[in-house]
């Protein structure tokens, strides 16, 4: 029998808070969304009080009423990230609460606004948000990621279509996406991260000491930290907590070493940046080091990303995703990072995660940077991988082992 779209948006919630966030019997919930999407909002509030949530506060935002500190705001305005909003969701975070995002990005939201000031005021929201950096990149708790269509979004991805039709479209791509389409999506859902979990355990026992990735304008080995972790599918935060962070999820992702990057890098999808795309980024890495960066379209705003700070020019993730994996099976362009990422290998600029280095809450920041993690304001994925790009691992004897060919994994798990 085929479900109407209210089933499939009521299966959508309760993945997101059944699996993507595993809420506890007990545990608080801090949910931000866009205002706009209250309806979809109520369906996750309700599947969490019914799992046992104590608490949901739901946090509303509206980029468009956002941007009108890059268009009125004084200097002082731009400059400004109030830190006691962002330390008291550090302080709810801390005191055990889970922590959701629905995001629904209009990629050319600030296409229109001087790059300068959105760097501006990302730099001061990096630093007033650092503690809640910290705590999710630590899996301190259980977090998680998905994403709404809004028509603004939807015509970017269905251009030529009327706002209903493209936002109905792009609905049912993130329904196939997040495997929602299928007749028992949690189960779907649950498959798919096992099956992440293998491949997942697979690159742990290689024990490679570096990624290569060569394809066109593309030559680049990214040289891992030696107590690396790869992991991929299910999460387990230090709450104890298993859950899937980010749906939808295609990616394996390790920590880079940041002094142990070399070669050249051309992007392969455009990059949704702080309301503003950015494509056909080619960079340049010597010693780990971001060297030289050229973008055709956007290089003030990926430039101004670079000069964040120290470690903005370095690298603190890599990930690999099959260019036959779900998402990418669409054939679609997002212009989404949550969508475009797990639809291509992918780096990121800027801090590391801790759970992808054993022994990270032993040592001190400055042993931490000794042993090749990267700390910045700042992590932003880009993608580098398609079907014409080939991945190989580099094995602690030295030798090269092909890990990805074309569409898929070279070997099975």
């Amino acid at each position: 029998m085929q479900r109407s779209f209210a089933d499939k948006l009521q299966d959508y919630a309760a993945l997101t808070i059944r699996l993507g966030i595993n809420i506890q019997p007990g545990q608080e919930l801090f949910l931000t969304a866009p205002v706009a999407d209250v309806e979809f909002v109520r369906l996750l509030v309700a599947e969490a009080y019914q799992a046992g949530a104590k608490n949901v506060q739901v946090n509303f935002v509206d980029d468009i009423a956002a941007k009108s500190r890059f268009i009125y705001g004084s200097d002082e305005a731009v400059a400004y990230a109030p830190k006691w909003f962002y330390d008291g969701v550090a302080n709810a975070m801390e005191a055990g609460a889970a922590r959701l995002g629905v995001i629904s990005e209009d990629p050319g939201l600030l296409s229109d606004i001087d790059p300068t000031k959105v760097s501006t005021w990302y730099g001061a929201a990096g630093v007033a948000a650092k503690r809640v950096g910290e705590l999710v990149g630590s899996a301190a708790i259980n977090w998680s990621l998905v994403a709404v269509p809004n028509p603004r979004w939807a015509r970017l991805v269905f251009p030529g279509d009327s706002d209903e039709t493209a936002v109905a479209k792009l609905w049912e791509a993130i329904f196939t996406c997040c495997r929602v389409d299928q007749p028992d999506p949690l189960q779907a859902w649950r498959d798919h991260c096992d099956n992440l979990a293998l491949r997942r355990d697979y690159l742990n026992q290689l024990n490679l000491s570096a990624v290569c990735f060569r394809g066109p304008g593309t030559d680049l080995e990214v040289g891992l930290v030696d107590q690396r972790i790869w992991i991929g599918g299910w999460g387990t935060a230090k709450n104890g907590v298993t859950n899937a962070p980010n749906i939808p999820t295609e990616e394996i992702f390790s920590m880079p070493h940041r002094g142990r990057v070399q070669g050249t890098v051309s992007s392969t999808l455009p990059l949704s940046l702080r309301g503003q795309v950015v494509d056909k980024i080619q960079v340049e890495f010597k010693d780990g080091v971001v060297v030289r960066a050229s973008a055709g379209e956007g290089e003030k705003t990926l430039i101004g990303l670079l000069d964040t700070d120290e470690g903005s020019r370095r690298l603190g993730e890599v990930a690999l995703v099959p260019p036959g994996c779900a998402v990418a099976r669409t054939g679609l362009l997002f212009t989404n990072t949550l969508y475009d990422e797990n639809a291509a290998c992918h780096i990121a600029l800027g801090s590391s995660f801790a759970e992808n280095m054993m022994g990270y809450d032993d040592l001190s920041a400055d042993e931490r940077l000794a042993a090749g993690s990267n700390d910045s304001r700042i992590h932003v994925d880009w993608m580098i991988g398609s079907r014409e790009v080939e991945v190989d691992g580099i094995l602690p004897s030295g030798e090269r082992k092909p890990l990805m060919r074309g569409l898929d994994w070279v070997e099975a798990v």
